[in-house]
């Protein structure tokens, strides 16, 4: 998990793994809302991740049905 300051640009960022273990989803359904422009993928063409503030926001909001 990237931490905040410059290497994490502030963000809290997660693999897709426990991106999906965080949303209660699989993989593919990250890998699928990341495409669909519905949340933001980070990391490098090896290892994509994701802002977990943005992914609780989602949940909070009720989108991730």
């Amino acid at each position: 998990m990237t931490g905040p300051g410059p290497a994490g640009g502030g963000r809290r960022t997660v693999p897709t793994e426990l991106a999906a273990l965080a949303m209660g989803v699989s993989q593919a359904t990250i890998r699928k809302w990341a495409s669909r422009g519905k949340i933001t993928r980070y990391g490098g063409p090896q290892r994509a991740e994701y802002d977990l503030d943005e992914l609780l926001a989602l949940a909070r909001d009720g989108e991730s049905g």
